[in-house]
C-alpha cells in the first residue's frame, strides 16, 4: 500500500505554523527546513514541500491526497481541490484598498486598474458585483502598484492592514473573502476515507482541540462541589477525586483556553483553592 501524500507550504505565513501543528500531531520529526520531500516511515506518510500557491493544484488533479493552504489561494486556483478542515491558524482577509479619499465603496472602483496578486478571485467577485475594472495581475507588493503608476487601486490578502496603510493606501468596503489555512482533497473524496487520510485528520483535530483547551485542577470544600462543577463541566464529566481531609476534594476539568481566567475566578469566589492550569499538547475525544 502507497504512503499518503501530503502537500505542506514551503514559504510564507503559512509555511511555520502548518509545521508546527504537523510536529504537534507527531510528524515531521527529523524534517528539516530545506527539505523538498520527507517520508516519514513510521507513520507511512509522504511529505512534499510546494510554494503555498501550487499546493491545490497538486492535489485538485489527484497528484497527491491532501494538502495544507490558504482559502485565498484554494479559490483563486481555481483548482478542483476542495476544502476539508479549517484548521485556525493565519487568518486574513481579502480587501480592496485605494489612495486615501478617492474611493468610499468598491462601486467607486468601477473603470479603474485595480492591482492584485488574486486575478481570479478578484475577477470572479467584480463579476458578481456587476463592477467593470481592469485588473492588474502582480506577482506580490501589489501595495506599490499604485505609486509606480500601475493601478489605481489594490486588492490584497491582509492580516493587520499596516502594510497598505504605510502605502498611503485606505481599505475600502467589507472584505471580499475571509481567509485562513485549510487542509484540501481532491474532489469530494472525504466521501470515501482511507484508514491513512482517518488517522491524519484525527490527528489534526487533536491538536486543534488541545490547542482550544487547557486542563484545570483545582480543591474545592465539599459543600460547594456541584456548584465547581457546575463552572467546569469538562468534556463528558469532571474527574472528582477525594482528599486526605474528607471536608474537600480534588477536581480536574478541561476548560476553553479563552474562558480559563473568567473559571478561576469564579471558582477562587466560590472557595476553591489550589487552581492550576495545564497546557494539553494532544488529545484525542
Amino acid at each position: 500500500m502507497s504512503p499518503l501524500r501530503v502537500a505542506v507550504p514551503n514559504k510564507g505565513q503559512l509555511a511555520e505554523p502548518a509545521r508546527a501543528m504537523l510536529h504537534e500531531a507527531g510528524y515531521l520529526k527529523n524534517a528539516g527546513q530545506r527539505d523538498l520531500v520527507v517520508h516519514d516511515p513510521d507513520n507511512d506518510v509522504e511529505f512534499f514541500f510546494l510554494r503555498p500557491r501550487d499546493v491545490a493544484i497538486y492535489v485538485g488533479e489527484g497528484t497527491l491526497d491532501l494538502g495544507i493552504t490558504g482559502r485565498d489561494m484554494l479559490l483563486d486556483s481555481g483548482a478542483t481541490a476542495t476544502e476539508r478542515v479549517a484548521l485556525g491558524f493565519a487568518p486574513s482577509t481579502f480587501r480592496l484598498a485605494a489612495p486615501k479619499g478617492t474611493a468610499t465603496s468598491p462601486k467607486d472602483l468601477a473603470g479603474l486598474r485595480i492591482a492584485t496578486s488574486y486575478a481570479g478571485l478578484l475577477r470572479a467577485w467584480l463579476d458578481e458585483q456587476g463592477i467593470e475594472a481592469r485588473v492588474v495581475e502582480l506577482d506580490g507588493a501589489v501595495e506599490n502598484a499604485v505609486a509606480l503608476g500601475v493601478a489605481d487601486a489594490v486588492a490584497d490578502v491582509v492580516a493587520t492592514g499596516t502594510t497598505l496603510r504605510q502605502a498611503g493606501l485606505e481599505i475600502i468596503g467589507e472584505p471580499i473573502l475571509q481567509s485562513e489555512a485549510l487542509l484540501v482533497c481532491c474532489g469530494d473524496s472525504n466521501n470515501d476515507d482511507s484508514p491513512a487520510v482517518e488517522t491524519f485528520l484525527r490527528r489534526l483535530h487533536g491538536v486543534m482541540v488541545a490547542r482550544s483547551y487547557v486542563l484545570v485542577d483545582y480543591d474545592i470544600a465539599n459543600e460547594h462541589l456541584d456548584r465547581a462543577c457546575a463552572i467546569t463541566p469538562g468534556i463528558e464529566s469532571p474527574t472528582v477525586a477525594p482528599l486526605h481531609d474528607q471536608a474537600w476534594s480534588a477536581v480536574r476539568a478541561m476548560v476553553p483556553a479563552a474562558d480559563v481566567h473568567k473559571v478561576m475566578d469564579e471558582l477562587y469566589s466560590l472557595g476553591a483553592r489550589g487552581i492550576l492550569v495545564t497546557d494539553i499538547h494532544a488529545c484525542r475525544l
